[in-house]
């Protein structure tokens, strides 16, 4: 008596089981994608048909799939790329322990190189600024694009930008915060360059002059003057005319040039 179909077996074991990762097998962008829970997170890894030495490995945070340009660009280069789903937590300390907890899963399990390179696109630039201030250490350099650098300007709508009042009023709950402790608020971005200067993170940004959602002038130029007096290396691409969106460049070759020079320092 058979105690198992092997045909079943068959089609089951590259669904849902994996060598190399936990959970779901399918496919993006032609590469074979992992999904799987990794503490209270919802994570995923794309594997590239060659790794490249060292390991090496991009972390996207928020948007997954969106302007997928230079996470492509870097999986054909032998470049993973993961993510890990801190949706609403806007960088806040849970966001920066989830990611913790994802980081030592890479690096002590499966062998990632210590030094990751960040890629932030819009709220996406809370976290990536947060954790990588929280571990300098553990950081290769930030691409942060159309990056949200302080909670007033945006979801808070307290500058020039449109801001998002049901979202702000998620984001202070995040962070235990009212609209008075607001004010004082020191945990953004734009407030823990110090120890990414220190460590010589180079950033790279990637804005949209006509921002009206995310202000260059309320984010991305307080990162580029603060860093800048700080001895820090910083970066900025600016696409005139253009709003919030699109994201990236069409051609990502810069961004990936980018990062390939802070993986060969």
């Amino acid at each position: 008596m058979k105690l198992f179909n092997p045909l079943l077996l068959a089609f089951l074991l590259p669904i849902f089981s994996s060598a190399e990762f936990p959970g779901k097998l399918g496919k993006w962008q032609g590469y074979d994608l992992y999904n799987f829970r990794e503490g209270d997170a919802s994570c995923r890894v794309v594997v590239p048909r060659e790794v490249a030495e060292g390991k090496p490995w991009i972390w996207r945070a928020r948007f997954w799939g969106h302007e997928p340009q230079t996470d492509k660009a870097l999986l054909d280069r032998g470049w993973h790329v993961v993510y890990c789903d801190v949706g609403n937590l806007f960088g806040n300390c849970e966001a920066v322990s989830r990611w913790d907890t994802f980081y030592k899963f890479l690096v002590e399990k499966h062998d990632f190189s210590s030094k990751v390179a960040l890629e932030g696109m819009s709220r996406g630039g809370l976290i990536v600024y947060n954790w990588a201030a929280a571990n300098p250490e553990k950081v290769l350099c930030i691409y942060a694009d159309a990056p949200v650098c302080a909670i007033r300007s945006w979801p808070g709508g307290k500058g020039t930008g449109k801001g998002s009042p049901p979202t702000w009023q998620r984001c202070l709950k995040a962070f235990g915060l009212t609209e008075e402790t607001s004010l004082d608020f020191k945990g953004n971005p734009i407030d823990n360059l110090a120890p990414l200067a220190k460590a010589n993170i180079p950033l790279l940004h990637v804005v949209g002059q006509a921002d009206t959602v995310v202000p260059v002038e309320e984010n991305t130029d307080i990162i580029e003057k603060r860093y800048k007096a700080l001895g820090g290396r910083i970066q900025v691409i600016r696409k005139e005319g253009v709003g919030h969106h699109p994201h990236s460049l069409k051609d990502p070759e810069p961004i990936v040039k980018f990062i390939l020079e802070a993986a060969s320092r």
